[in-house]
């Protein structure tokens, strides 16, 4: 016991620190330290185990409490004692099972089916795939079930023989004198790990863990609509549980690359329309580009620089419906350059020709401007 870091330490954060925190903090270290990002790395492995050991408790909040206030010995059976009171006998969990709630039972403490870990990874679309959708690949690396010995870990033709330590039960008690009298504490075999079972001749495919580790390749389907940082989850598709647990889950997170044209945010699309000067005043159709082709659009006369014009449904397609959001569209007047002298009379006398009627908002400037 003496020999544990302290689980706060091992995750770097405090102690008042939140469940968000401690979530945080823990899938940043479970990232950096995972086997599959450190091959070979048996440091790393360690790290891991220790990092998925913290986690474990501080993520529980019956577990957190008995740490804070017992330390490692509030969460290891093994590591309580200091009372003494003869001719008592009784088994610490039940102890800690009237302080919180049954947490650390005396009972058998077998170890049943565990679930699988799920597996995350990331991958990169392009703007359009997302916006419509798109059927995509992956290969990553998974445990899997060892089909030569269907997760037994026994040689084939062989079966698991009972656990001579603790005789099939999964669990070992020992009992202690101390100022409360005998205790009496249940921990998990360590002989078997909790199985009951012992597997004298092992599967050479998997050395006896019953999961061997497989390259995997998967196709699925992402979603019209999914957008930039948003998670897909398969189920089933992560690593294999153990003593008949269920798989995790694959869980992919999506990287938007970005549009040459547009931005997006939500379900709207964005872009800047480039017109001339002739065409922001005298007025004009012009063609606006969309996700799914051009289309035509009437900019009024006199349009000003900055006016937004939206195209209703031009946007992206909402996930699971129909509906679909729009289009802005920012008009950009442009002022023309490389005048030749023949265009540069033609505008002196167009300005000549305008009055204070013609232009508003300069009339108004110089008015204020004169008060």
């Amino acid at each position: 016991m003496a020999d544990k870091r302290d689980y706060y330490e091992v995750l770097g954060i405090a102690k008042n620190a939140s469940d968000d925190d401690i979530k945080k903090s823990f899938r940043t270290l479970a990232k950096k330290y995972h086997p599959d990002a450190n091959p070979g790395d048996k440091s790393a492995e360690v790290k891991f185990k220790e990092i998925n050991e913290a986690y474990s408790v501080l993520s529980d909040a019956e577990k957190r409490a008995a740490y804070d206030q017992y330390g490692h010995a509030g969460i290891d059976p093994n590591g309580m004692g200091g009372f003494d009171m003869s001719g008592m006998d009784f088994d610490i969990g039940d102890i800690f099972g009237s302080f919180f709630g049954g947490g650390f039972g005396s009972r058998s403490q077998r170890a049943g089916a565990q679930h699988g870990e799920d597996i995350g990874m990331e991958l990169t679309i392009s703007f359009e795939e997302a916006a419509f959708g798109c059927r995509k690949e992956v290969t990553y690396n998974r445990i899997e079930k060892c089909s030569a010995c269907g997760g037994s870990g026994c040689a084939p033709g062989t079966q698991p023989e009972t656990c001579p330590t603790c005789h099939g039960t999964g669990s070992v008690k020992t009992a202690q004198r101390t100022m409360l009298g005998m205790m009496q504490t249940t921990r998990i075999c360590s002989d078997c790990r909790g199985t009951g079972k012992k597997i004298k001749n092992h599967c050479p495919e998997c050395k006896g863990e019953g999961r061997v580790r497989k390259k995997k390749t998967l196709e699925f389907n992402t979603p019209a609509g999914i957008n930039d940082g948003e998670r897909i989850s398969l189920r089933n598709q992560g690593n294999a549980g153990t003593n008949g647990g269920q798989n995790g889950d694959l869980i992919i997170v999506i990287n938007v690359k970005q549009h040459g044209f547009f931005v997006r945010k939500e379900y709207d699309l964005f872009c800047e329309l480039p017109v001339t000067f002739s065409e922001a005043a005298l007025g004009a159709k012009v063609t606006v580009p969309t996700l799914e082709g051009s289309s035509e659009f009437a900019v009024p006369e006199g349009t000003q620089p900055g006016t937004i014009f939206s195209l209703r449904g031009k946007g992206v397609k909402y996930i699971n419906s129909d509906k679909k959001g729009d289009l802005y569209v920012t008009v950009v007047v442009e002022v023309p350059k490389n005048l030749n002298q023949k265009q540069k009379d033609a505008l002196k006398k167009f300005n000549d020709a305008c009055t204070g009627k013609n232009y508003e908002k300069k009339q108004k400037f110089f008015d204020k401007f004169k008060k």
